[in-house]
């Protein structure tokens, strides 16, 4: 039955390791970026198994969520990591629905793969599916360690940083007759407003895949409020959802952007695959997402040097601050029959592979500088970029008693004829919680 269920839930895609005698060279990715090419070093897994890199075997599993890489930029990874290490075979799962919730239900079933992502668990659960991951020996400091740390053991490190800003199409913009970048609200609608005469959908939100909303009610809300800690601070608190704080503010304005026409004629029925061809070739003119997605949109055939990245302008103070976050964390199977060769090619992932330049990322390792043009002008801009807090596990539990689902809150908001009931409604049903949970 739990077969049944893996291939119910799984597409999976396996490299055999006759790919090793195969040709290397950089990676094939969107940017033009080359990865460098793997040392001849060994790794903290070989050490402590006493073994040299072309010793270390067996088959490693890693669920991912990036589908668009299985047969492309996987293969050459694969290939590059078998001149380190011949006798380690890759199988990648492709996650095809929800990553969170097909996570935890692979973790309920017993059945995780080698190499996985972080699941929304509480951080004191992270050793009861994961292996400490301090010995790695990496070249570098990790970002954000604090994230998936517990009881003074690392278990989850970043994939890649990522600040959320707005991505646009340069053409698209001069073609509407706006020359410079918002810098306001104000000026950020009339903007929205030229591009709309033109024809252009003037920002792609998404709206029904839902996790395109993140930035929107996870990033936005800490840095209208100026405190990285906000979304913490509403433990002290029964109404978390108000107008006035971060969260009724950041929800108010892509409400304010759906009900001028800004967003898809038919937010209901949005397409996220198609919506970044629609980004290269200015039928849509902007997001507000990641830095992640640049690469993404040159990647289906737009021109770099016509894809830009700015700050979006929250409100008419002319402040300039965005969000750095970390995006998903890797993590290792602890039951992993292959646990040092999983930990080979975790720590192969985060040094050599250059994944973080293809998926336009600022890597997880400190010091080492990005290669995307877009995140250099970012940040000539002036912004302050805001890091954020480990999440505190008590709202974490609150948020999860009460089945608070942010975006979803978010696509409620936006469509409701009064927005003020829906955060009463989820109010309700966090104070309910906390009261019930003994905070």
């Amino acid at each position: 039955m739990k077969k049944q269920l893996l291939m119910t839930f799984m597409l999976i895609f396996t490299f055999a390791t006759v790919l090793a005698g195969c040709g290397g060279g950089g990676s094939a990715n969107g940017g033009g970026n080359t990865a460098p090419p793997p040392d001849n070093g060994t790794t903290a897994a070989d050490n402590k198994s006493g073994g040299t890199s072309g010793q270390l075997s067996g088959k490693v599993t890693f669920l991912t969520n990036r589908t668009d890489m299985i047969g492309k930029e996987y293969d050459e990874y694969v290939k590059r990591f078998h001149k380190k290490y011949p006798n380690i075979e890759i199988e990648f799962e492709a996650s095809q629905t929800d990553y969170n919730q097909q996570a935890k239900v692979r973790m309920a079933s017993g059945e995780l793969p080698d190499l996985m992502f972080v699941p929304d668990i509480p951080n004191s659960d992270l050793p009861k599916y994961f292996a400490p991951l301090d010995d790695l020996g990496l070249s570098a400091e990790i970002t954000f360690k604090d994230f998936k740390s517990y009881d003074g053991k690392l278990y989850g490190i970043s994939t890649g940083n990522s600040t959320s800003g707005i991505v646009y199409n340069k053409k698209a913009f001069a073609d509407a007759g706006i020359t410079e970048i918002p810098k306001t609200w104000d000026e950020f609608l009339a903007a929205c407003e030229k591009l709309k005469q033109t024809g252009v959908i003037p920002l792609a939100s998404n709206f029904k895949d839902k996790w395109p909303l993140n930035n929107w009610v996870f990033d936005l809300p800490r840095v209208i409020e100026n405190n990285s800690n906000f979304p913490n601070e509403v433990i002290n608190t029964d109404a978390p959802f108000t107008m006035d704080n971060g969260y009724g503010k950041a929800m108010s304005l892509i409400k304010e952007l759906a009900d001028k026409g800004y967003l898809e004629k038919d937010i209901n029925s949005t397409n996220w695959e198609q919506s970044k061809k629609d980004l290269a070739n200015g039928k849509m003119a902007m997001y507000f997402l990641g830095n992640w997605v640049i690469n993404q949109v040159i990647g289906v055939g737009a021109e770099s040097d016509n894809i830009g990245f700015f700050p979006l302008p929250f409100d008419d103070s002319g402040a300039s601050r965005a969000a750095l976050s970390p995006d998903f964390f890797y993590a290792v199977n602890k039951d992993s029959k292959n646990l040092e060769a999983t930990k080979a090619f975790l720590k192969w992932m985060l040094e050599d592979s250059g994944y973080e330049d293809f998926a336009g990322f600022i890597s997880p390792l400190e010091g080492r500088e990005s290669k995307l043009s877009q995140l250099a002008e970012f940040q000539a801009s002036g912004v302050e970029l805001q890091e954020g807090t480990p999440d505190d596990p008590k709202v974490v539990e609150i948020r999860n008693k009460a089945q608070i689902d942010l975006p979803a809150i978010a696509q409620e908001f936006v469509l409701a004829k009064d927005p003020q009931a829906v955060l009463d409604k989820w109010n309700k049903a966090w104070a309910k919680a906390k009261q019930e949970l003994g905070y």
